[in-house]
């Protein structure tokens, strides 16, 4: 009963995208200026955002100054404000050139603001698009906005973006004892849900301290259905230029614990596989230094063999790529997972490392999550916004 509750009091916007009438359009929380502008009168306002967050073609902090808004403070997750910032690499705080306003990184030294970089603020709002996999760490960023925001008793508003992997629920369900940055959270490694769905079942399930305290507001996409194909219109971060790199990306993000390439310091990346001592097929690349996407890349320089993936149907989670690459090496007598410890991070549990090396088949490997998968699809009920038609 307190879940819904939760729900009916913070969603007092979301009424019109629980419509199941096809619609023509969709409307992302921040184009919808008209539901969320009153609650930023007169308030000071502070943004956790990144080059996606755009109402149409213009950026939503210039949108918002153009309507008078006092924004106060930038904040800046990984690949930072303007996204050409290289994956893990330090973010330093400093002024966005254009506006003035001070930018204060939450992926450096802290990954949560402190009293200080919120003294001024009356209202903290998240625009940014996710791509609906666990790992991608703008879900964690919001994590700590929001528990900051819970801790100084500072509102809180989601501006809330299509998830374009959202008709998927699958992998691993985080195991606690394995959380970190690229896991947070008790979910699969695919949710099926949005940033705006995530930041109420965050609140409602007391994943943060003070949960009870955040005052939390969702403005939902409208005309939304998370089955429904979603194409971003700008690229989410500089190693996912495109819709097919998003759609392998929750496959492949786990060769990020290999020595293989998976296309970083590319044209490609997160569409290729490859290594430079053995291959599955003859497709051939090279892995150079590219500034703001993989300075330093794995295997630069060097010949690299593999598969190309550019042109394949790439839809949820498959662990084929991971399995054929594992026993490749293990015919070599060479071993794959030469970060183990990031890899578990990664999966959220050792489980899925053990059950590849071992051998397992992906249908045994895959039964394995169903019991956990199932409890998730339950938990998760009270604070879905949009039709849900059955997970894949």
């Amino acid at each position: 009963m307190k879940r819904y509750w939760l729900v009916i009091c913070s969603l007092v916007f979301s009424l019109s995208a629980a419509t199941t009438e096809p619609q023509s359009l969709v409307l992302t929380g921040a184009e919808q200026m008209d539901k969320y502008l009153p609650l930023l009168t007169e308030k000071r306002v502070g943004l956790l955002v990144n080059q996606t967050s755009l109402v149409g073609e213009q950026h939503l902090v210039d949108a918002l100054l153009e309507k008078n808004i006092q924004i106060k403070a930038i904040f800046a997750p990984e690949h930072g404000f303007r996204g050409n910032h290289d994956a893990g690499a330090k973010i330093d705080s400093g002024v966005d050139e254009r506006t003035g306003i001070p930018v204060w990184s939450m992926y450096g030294e802290s990954k949560k603001p402190t009293a200080e970089q919120l003294q001024q603020l009356d209202m903290i709002i998240f625009d940014i698009q996710d791509v609906g996999v666990r790992y991608y760490t703008y879900i964690s960023s919001m994590h700590y906005m929001m528990a900051a925001a819970a801790e100084f008793n500072i509102p809180m508003l989601v501006l809330d973006r299509p998830n374009p992997n959202g008709a998927y629920v699958d992998g691993p369900v985080l195991d606690l004892a394995f959380q970190s940055f690229v896991g947070m959270h008790p979910i699969p490694l695919l949710h099926g849900m949005t940033v705006g769905e995530l930041a109420l079942m965050i609140k409602g399930e007391g994943w943060i301290e003070q949960a009870a305290k955040l005052a939390l507001t969702v403005i939902p996409v409208a005309n939304y259905r998370r089955e429904q194909p979603y194409e971003l219109p700008v690229a989410p971060s500089p190693n996912l230029p495109n819709q097919q790199a998003i759609k392998l990306y929750p496959s492949l993000g786990f060769f990020e614990a290999t020595p293989l390439s998976i296309g970083r310091g590319t044209p490609f990346p997160f569409q290729v596989i490859g290594y430079d001592k053995f291959a599955i097929d003859g497709f051939n690349f090279m892995p150079v230094s590219t500034p703001g996407a993989a300075l330093t890349p794995p295997l630069m320089d060097k010949q690299v063999y593999g598969e190309d993936l550019r042109q394949v149907a790439a839809e949820g989670l498959s662990l084929a790529y991971l399995m054929r690459w594992n026993q490749l090496f293990s015919a070599n007598a060479s071993e794959m997972f030469t970060a183990p410890a990031f890899m578990d991070k990664l999966a959220g549990t050792d489980q899925l490392r053990l059950q590849i090396t071992q051998g397992l088949s992906e249908a045994a490997i895959r039964e394995s999550w169903q019991t956990d998968l199932q409890r998730f699809r339950q938990q998760r009920q009270p604070y879905l916004l949009y039709p849900d038609y059955g997970a894949k």
